[in-house]
């Protein structure tokens, strides 16, 4: 069994993914371990919830990569998580993870977004800075946005808290030159929108789907500790019939 934790990155993942993976809702604390006690063979990290609950923690990636799970990460907290773990074998898919690595995008807000709850569809309701600075590349390659502009948009976007970062809020805030139309603006970043992180996600979505079903062999060079910490945590997961020796 092949398990995806997605949401707002990709809404229509369980149309996408059919009956090949078991799409579940953005991973908190404890959903990887969980899913490795279920029989995954394989986990892909795209979405995760954090702020008002724990996030996935790095301790149980380590987990499931010690039972020979591959653990997969894009998009959003998997691009970050996947940057976190890879010297312990999690794979990293897409740009964004790259970004990590290099340096380039280093905050945990820069991924981060305010969306409308699964039942109205995950409606983004901000730009993630990673899709702004996708879609301002694009266009000033385009030579449709100067690059001084895109600098300032850029940065006026940086400077906002993720739940801020509107596309009126950052233009309000960038400094342009006397004469720019605010409303054309928006449209053209609007029409020229490049969504990163769905494409890195529906990578990762194929990428997996092409995995074996079986279970690898346990990382070398490296072995899992058991430490107070995580077995209290296990003591709060629900009951399975499959947990591991641990």
């Amino acid at each position: 069994m092949k398990i995806v934790f997605v949401g707002p990155t990709v809404p229509d993942a369980a149309k996408i993914a059919g009956d090949a993976l078991a799409i579940r809702p953005p991973a908190t604390q404890g959903d990887i371990c969980r899913a490795v006690y279920d029989g995954a063979t394989a986990i892909g990290l795209i979405d995760g919830n954090f702020e008002y609950v724990a996030p996935v923690w790095h301790k149980e990636i380590l987990f499931a990569l010690s039972q020979g799970v591959a653990v997969l990460g894009a998009a959003s907290m998997g691009a970050l998580r996947a940057a976190e773990c890879a010297p312990f074998g999690m794979v990293g898919i897409g740009d964004i993870f790259r970004q990590y690595i290099a340096g380039e995008t280093a905050d945990d807000s820069d991924v981060a977004l305010l969306h409308a709850p699964e039942e109205l569809g995950h409606t983004a309701l901000t730009v993630p800075l990673v899709n702004l600075r996708a879609t301002v590349r694009h266009l000033t390659e385009q030579d449709i946005l100067s690059a001084s502009d895109a600098a300032d948009i850029e940065d006026a976007a940086a400077n906002l808290f993720y739940k801020e970062r509107t596309w009126s809020a950052i233009l309000a805030r960038a400094r342009f030159s006397p004469g720019t139309d605010p409303a054309a603006l928006i449209s053209t970043l609007r029409a020229g929108y490049v969504d990163q992180k769905r494409t890195d996600a529906l990578e990762l979505l194929e990428v997996l789907q092409r995995m074996p079903v079986e279970r690898g062999a346990p990382p070398q060079g490296w072995k899992f500790n058991t430490t107070s910490l995580w077995a209290k945590m296990l003591s709060q997961l629900p009951a399975s019939n499959e947990k591991p020796e641990v």
